[in-house]
């Protein structure tokens, strides 16, 4: 006996040595890969990043937005970690029989304890299987390879019962609570003899060691990298939700390197950029929620990291000469086969070749998103999809030329004239014409009369020069003006924000905006802003900093919920109608404004507040975000009509808003539909002041 547990020691250590070896070479070639990328700025706040790994990785908070989904992963999640205590006892077990770990008088209450716990990783196991395989979500991929972690863990909890079970008709221990499946298995199998017993005992412990090896190596080279790569991406994830890199322009003149602008190779990306695409899970999550991917068009999110994480593969195993996968589990990854029967000087002369826009991720694709963000906020790992296509966009734009037509015409027109319609500057100011009874100053003219103003109110062109929009600038000026706020507008002096042009890819002309208004607001000693424009208002907030601009930035919703609260506007004259509520992406998922336009609803008497089924961080986009207001979309089905129609559910005779772009897409989604007469779509600020002023005071939109 002592011969044969000499062997099954040293046969354990060069097994295990052999697994933690692979384990090591298949992670430190992912590294590898991953430093190809460009170095990443780190700004600490480690504090911050801390809770998020609390909140997020322990908490799994994000995986619990699915309650089904999450409460299976939890299982499995804390499940797999308690029971590594009883995998170590059972190694114990198989190289020094008679021992096991030294609790003392808890070691009952711990082999309970654990074979509660793998009971439990049991049924997680068996759940998911019949979600993935036969209620088939469909955001869920099925066969052999989509399924093989279910059966290691399964494979893992068996070995662990079934050798407990051996090893008590081997000692002849009698059935005990401390662990009532194995006891149970103990007495079906009671005709074994002890020998045939501790036969089995090894085998089944033999089982489970090369199973937990063959997982961990196949765990860094399979989707299941998000074990190791996702509490890392939470880490390292952006401190403000879909915040730009700012492009340095300054060109060195004597580089001999071609000069391109946004990431036309793998490897322009940013480091922490690469983390995200061995943190997926490729779970669907994100295509689950992405607007266009639900409304026909060719963008997933999902296949989007996949194809950028093969991709990376690929190239990084041709550039640095190490092999993505390892013999016994090549099957594990697509690009480890890909590579395995050629050379490393053919696949970097193949991937040369290979165009990351047009071979890899095409520019369909790309022009799909609306920057929404509704898949990083539906991410389990937190994944930052919208930055990674910008920054492809910025190389199609700025070094290729490329831009969909009807959005190169828009962005000319903003260059020109300041607006995406290519309309007069002088006619910016003319909005104020609408109702001559509000008081609408320039900065201009309040300093003529020596007057001071708290507020810069950028009205956007949308609030300039959209003839809708008009109207919410017009009631939210009266609203001020009721509340004795001290504003100022630029009039013609004011410009475009910026944003479409950064989000299409113009990262160049952004700047050249950004920088002109950040002038005009130094001009004139800007410390407020309030806007209509939630595009504006995230770029001005979270953006402009990067510039050298600082300035309370505030959202109309913000001002008028604060105004309400403090009784300065009282809502007074009852509206007895039913209203649902569309989030602006740039307000909600962008900054986390979501109860104020909520309040200021519910403070108006006799209005019934509905939601929708998709509402607040899972709010449907509208459509307009990314430069996408001013395209036609030409495949699938139409992202305003689809989110309309969602609103249309809550049988609402409103469709309320608090972003003119927004209101725009809905308002013509209630026209697609044919029901303009019987739904209106309208601004927080308008149904306020609906309530707040008098009759003779508002015009109704």
């Amino acid at each position: 006996m002592k011969t044969f547990l000499l062997i099954n020691l040293l046969a354990f250590i060069a097994v295990a040595s052999y697994g933690f070896y692979l384990f090591a070479k298949v992670v430190a070639t992912r590294v590898a890969y991953i430093r190809l990328g460009q170095k990443s700025e780190f700004d600490g706040q480690i504090k911050e990043r801390l809770k998020k790994i609390v909140t997020i990785v322990f908490g799994q908070s994000k995986l619990l937005k699915d309650k089904k989904s999450g409460i299976i992963h939890v299982m499995m999640f804390y499940g797999f970690i308690l029971v590594q205590f009883g995998a170590i006892d059972m190694f114990i077990k198989g190289l020094a029989p008679g021992k096991h770990l030294p609790f003392g008088p808890v070691y009952p209450a711990f082999t309970f304890f654990q074979e509660i716990v793998t009971l439990t990783i049991l049924v997680a196991v068996i759940w998911a299987f019949y979600r993935r395989y036969v209620e088939k979500l469909v955001r869920l991929k099925r066969g052999f390879m989509a399924g093989l972690v279910l059966i290691f863990i399964g494979t893992l909890m068996l070995s662990v019962l079934f050798g407990n079970g051996m090893m008590m008709i081997w000692e002849g221990q009698q059935a005990s609570w401390a662990e009532p499946v194995a006891s149970l298995i103990a007495t079906v199998f009671g005709w074994m003899s002890p020998t045939a017993a501790m036969v089995m005992f090894f085998v089944f412990w033999w089982i489970h060691t090369v199973t937990l090896l063959a997982f961990l190596v196949y765990v860094p080279q399979s989707k299941h990298a998000h074990l190791i790569a996702s509490p890392i991406n939470v880490f390292l994830s952006k401190s403000v939700p879909g915040k730009l890199k700012k492009l340095d322009f300054d060109i060195d003149e004597d580089s001999e390197e071609e000069i391109s602008f946004g990431v036309g190779k793998i490897e322009d990306f940013e480091q922490y950029q690469l983390i995200d695409l061995y943190a997926c899970v490729e779970c669907g999550r994100c295509t689950d929620v992405c607007p266009a991917a639900t409304t026909g068009k060719m963008l997933s999110p999902m296949d989007l990291m996949l194809k950028l994480r093969d991709h990376l593969t690929e190239k990084g195993a041709a550039i640095t000469g190490k092999s993505p996968w390892v013999p016994t589990f090549a099957f594990a990854d697509t690009a480890g086969n890909q590579l395995a029967n050629s050379s490393r000087n053919e696949a970097a002369a193949t991937l040369e070749h290979v165009s990351l826009i047009g071979d890899v991720i095409t520019e369909e694709e790309l022009n799909a998103c609306t920057t929404c963000r509704n898949c990083e906020d539906a991410c389990p790992v937190m994944n930052e999809h919208v930055d990674k296509i910008i920054d492809l966009r910025r190389y199609l734009v700025m070094t290729e030329g490329k831009m969909d037509s009807d959005i190169q015409r828009a962005v000319m027109n903003i260059e020109r004239q300041g607006n995406p319609w290519g309309l007069s500057k002088k006619d910016r100011i003319k909005w104020r014409e609408l109702d001559e009874t509000a008081y609408i100053p320039t900065v201009k003219e309040l300093k003529k009369e020596g007057k001071e103003f708290e507020y810069l109110f950028w009205v956007s062109s949308m609030g300039a020069y959209d003839a809708r929009s008009q109207k919410i600038a017009v009631a939210f000026a009266k609203l001020m003006n009721k509340a004795g706020i001290r504003f100022a507008i630029l009039g013609n002096r004011e410009a475009n924000s910026g944003d479409t042009a950064r989000r299409i890819g113009n990262e160049f002309l952004f700047q050249e905006i950004a920088e002109k208004n950040i002038k005009e607001f130094q001009k004139h000693d800007v410390k407020k802003i309030v806007t209509i424009d939630p595009h504006a208002y995230n770029i001005f907030k979270n953006e402009y900093p990067d510039f050298g601009f600082e300035a309370e930035v505030i959202h109309h919703t913000q001002m008028l919920y604060d105004l309400v609260m403090n009784g300065m506007l009282k809502p007074t004259r009852r509206i007895a109608q039913k209203l649902t509520y569309h989030d602006s992406c740039y307000l909600g998922r962008y900054n986390g404004v979501y109860d104020p336009p909520r309040e200021i609803l519910r403070a108006i008497p006799g209005l019934e507040l509905v939601e929708m089924d998709r509402t607040k961080e899972n709010g449907m986009c509208c459509g307009a975000g990314g430069g996408m207001m001013w395209a036609e979309e030409t495949t699938g089905n139409r992202v305003n009509v689809a989110r309309t129609e969602q609103a249309m559910a809550t049988q609402s005779s409103i469709i309320s808003s608090a972003c003119p772009y927004c209101l725009t897409m809905l308002s013509d989604g209630t026209k697609a539909k044919e029901v303009e007469e019987d739904i209106s779509t309208m601004d927080v600020a308008e149904i306020l002041a609906l309530s707040v002023l008098v009759e003779e005071e508002v015009k109704s939109a």
